[in-house]
């Protein structure tokens, strides 16, 4: 590729016989490809030795397209001018309150920035703001897409990488697609076959100037109704030039022709197309203000189109054009330089003096390529310095080489790759087949949905709640409240896991996805649906790991003190407590004491399940609580008889008679049934049936008006009162005392 800011290097031409070119007739995928440009071993040598050449232009047609560059350049005026309009007055109104007090009140100095900051800090503050709120702006719009690349470096690569090939994959396509429909785009455009004159005026020259730059064939050559503009433009299979060129001396119509032959075979529509295939999105909507003002040349249209597509008109002129600028103003010298090498350097001369260009184009790209080719001067001025003073002199003045041979203006294109490339290329694509492989082979053995189910029951079958709760995501296992307490529960006795767990499908929607489980809890065949959440962290940057997103089932609970669950005590509340479990069978036990014991219960917590059945912790007689309770009554009642008053204290019998009672001693001839009524775990209510009263017989003496009598007299007892444990130990306490 030559550099348009420095002298092409050149050398006398080689002495070559014309030849007469001849038409290409190749097979196979060339044969799609038919007027292609000789000088390449096949179509794919050409298509690559064109795509490769001008990495600025595709660089910078990458950039400004997959990076948002238009939408970036939008946030950053608007963001600028919000930011700016704030600045100017909040600059103007606060500036002066900025300074402190101490610079404020200080001779001269104090008055002096006072006054400046008072009548200049609007301006410094819009300034300012304009300046942040552009940069914002800007970086925002590029930042964002990502903004996943902070927590995952590997994001970054990925990400760049994915754009590259998609980009490189879009431009490919487009270019093939521009090759392989050209006719039939050309002929939509308006190109037609030439008439027999127009061939007859035109054909010979293009095979002479074919054959003096030592081309063997010749592209298709068709042309426009267009009398007045003289254009031509070659493409990657054909030239096309305007009716008007009929009507121009043969000497210019032969440089013409030869400077489009140049582009033709060294592929300049191929660079061209690979360039705006990279840039397809941004090219598209580039062509619409461009249609617009070429349809409507006017002022006001040209002004209201810029209102409205001024980012990406911006983004076209000074992102991407410049960046395509040096390798098409290179080929415009290299073109110049092969209508030299024809001989036709006269003509070339009077086309450039006389007209500013000859290649414009019909689309608003080919415009705006047309816009960056060399000025007129700059090329007449390389023209000169290409062309010999004399048919004798080699040389120009400066020293320089007079004129450029076939080998220098076309180059080598060389096979498709050399045995070094497609020996790195083919390394690069084992270690990358090697590399994806290893890396697909530990996705899905370690972090596909499945991995994240089985390491769930695995981790319950080993009796590991903290293990278990690691394989929930962050929101689940902040449900599971304090997890030391529930790892403790799973691992205690009485925990039976889930057993014979079977994933049986799963069903993904993007970064969620639903488990189907088969499994054995307690003997019994169970299924459940389990769902799953991708992990946002990525593992060393490049493995996202699943996670059962299911909370821990609630399971709700009495708050008496006593209750276990897999001999863990629980909490004790007066409104009852909530432990959080996961799946499997927990062994639930109550208080036992001497009164009173709560059969132990087993609780079935599913996979999925938000609440477990609460177990029935309704507390029974120990089977010793009744005969202690009647001994300690029976011991109550024997101290009631030891008391030798007519009402002994606190007991449920008394002898009542108007006399005065002498003498009185009591016996208890049968004792009451005793019959316990559960209040609760510790407490129960004593208290005897009709049927079961006993009876207490009363022997004594009366002193009254007649004298001392003798009386004995049976009362019945029935015992009530509360029997509760104190201390471990069985109390009778009767009622009323």
């Amino acid at each position: 590729m030559s550099d348009p800011d420095v002298d092409p290097q050149v050398r006398p031409a080689v002495e070559q016989r014309p030849t007469e070119p001849r038409p290409a007739g190749p097979g196979g995928l060339d044969r799609r490809l038919a007027d292609r440009p000789p000088g390449y071993p096949n179509a794919l040598v050409w298509l690559r030795a064109g795509i490769l050449r001008d990495w600025r232009g595709v660089l910078g047609s990458f950039l400004a397209t997959w990076f948002y560059v238009p939408l970036a350049l939008l946030a950053a005026v608007w963001g600028g001018i919000a930011l700016g309009v704030l600045g100017l007055v909040a600059g103007g109104t606060q500036a002066g309150d900025a300074l402190p007090s101490v610079v404020r009140d200080a001779p001269l100095v104090g008055p002096l920035l006072d006054a400046f900051l008072n009548r200049s800090g609007g301006v410094v503050g819009g300034f300012a703001g304009f300046a942040v709120g552009f940069l914002a702006g800007f970086l925002v719009v590029l930042v964002l897409p990502w903004r996943d690349a902070f927590d995952e470096p590997a994001n970054l690569f990925t990400g760049l990488v994915g754009m590259v090939v998609a980009a490189a994959l879009v431009g490919l396509v487009y270019t093939l697609g521009r090759v392989l429909l050209e006719p039939w785009l050309l002929s939509v455009s308006g190109a037609r076959q030439l008439s027999r004159r127009e061939a007859e005026r035109l054909r010979p020259i293009l095979s002479d100037c074919a054959a003096r730059l030592g081309l063997p064939s010749v592209p298709r050559l068709l042309i426009e109704d267009d009398p007045v503009l003289t254009n031509a433009r070659a493409y990657a299979r054909h030239i096309v030039v305007t009716t008007s060129l009929l009507d121009e001396p043969d000497e210019d119509v032969a440089a013409l022709l030869s400077h489009e032959l140049v582009h033709w075979r060294t592929g300049d529509e191929v660079t061209s197309a690979f360039v705006r295939g990279v840039g397809l999105p941004l090219v598209l909507v580039h062509a619409v203000p461009s249609w617009l003002m070429r349809r409507f040349p006017h002022p006001a249209t040209d002004l209201l189109v810029f209102l409205v597509f001024w980012p990406v008109l911006l983004t076209m002129r000074f992102v991407v054009l410049p960046c395509h600028r040096r390798d098409v103003r290179a080929a415009e010298y290299r073109a110049d330089a092969g209508a030299v090498l024809a001989g036709h350097a006269a003509g070339m001369r009077s086309m450039l003096e006389r007209r500013r260009s000859f290649e414009t184009g019909r689309s608003g790209w080919d415009e705006a390529v047309c816009a960056t080719h060399p000025p007129s001067e700059l090329r007449l001025d390389r023209l000169e310095r290409l062309t010999p003073a004399t048919a004798d002199e080699a040389t120009a003045a400066d020293g320089s080489p007079a004129r450029v041979g076939t080998e220098e203006l076309f180059g080598r294109p060389g096979p498709v790759g050399s045995r070094r490339a497609w020996v790195l290329v083919g390394a690069l694509a084992l270690i990358g087949c090697l590399g994806g492989g290893a890396l697909t082979t530990a996705q899905w053995l370690l972090f596909r949905p499945q991995a994240a189910v089985d390491a769930y029951f695995s981790a319950l079958d080993d009796g590991d709640g903290r293990a278990a709760l690691a394989a929930l995501t962050p929101d689940a296992r902040a449900a599971a409240g304090d997890g030391g307490q529930l790892a403790r529960i799973v691992g205690g006795e009485g925990y039976q896991p889930p057993t014979d767990v079977d994933v049986t499908s799963v069903e993904r929607d993007g970064d969620e996805a639903v488990a189907k489980v088969a499994y054995t809890l307690a003997g019994q065949k169970l299924s459940a649906e389990l769902p799953l959440r991708r992990d946002e962290s990525a593992t060393l940057g490049l493995f996202h790991r699943w996670q059962v997103a299911a909370p821990p089932a609630r399971l709700s609970l009495p708050g008496a003190a006593g209750l276990t669950v897999n001999g863990q005590s629980t909490p004790t509340a007066p409104e009852g407590v909530e432990l959080a479990l996961l799946p499997g069978a927990y062994t639930v036990g109550g208080q036992r004491n001497a009164l009173s014991e709560t059969p132990s219960q087993v609780v079935h917590v599913l996979p999925g399940q938000e609440s477990a059945a609460s177990p029935d912790l309704t507390p029974t007689l120990a089977p010793a609580a009744q005969a202690t309770a009647e001994e300690s009554v029976k011991a109550y009642l024997d101290g009631c008889a030891a008391q030798t008053v007519a009402a002994p204290q606190g007991c449920p019998f008394r002898y009542y008679t108007g006399e005065t009672v002498k003498k009185i001693a009591w016996k208890i001839t049968r004792y009451p049934t005793v019959q316990l009524t559960l209040t609760g775990p510790t407490s129960a209510q004593v208290s005897t049936p009709f049927e079961g009263r006993g009876s207490a017989r009363a022997t004594g003496t009366t002193t009254g008006f007649f004298g001392t009598t003798p009386f004995t007299e049976d009362e019945e007892i029935q015992v009530v009162g509360v029997l509760s444990v104190v201390d471990g130990k069985l109390t009778f306490r009767p009622a009323g005392d």
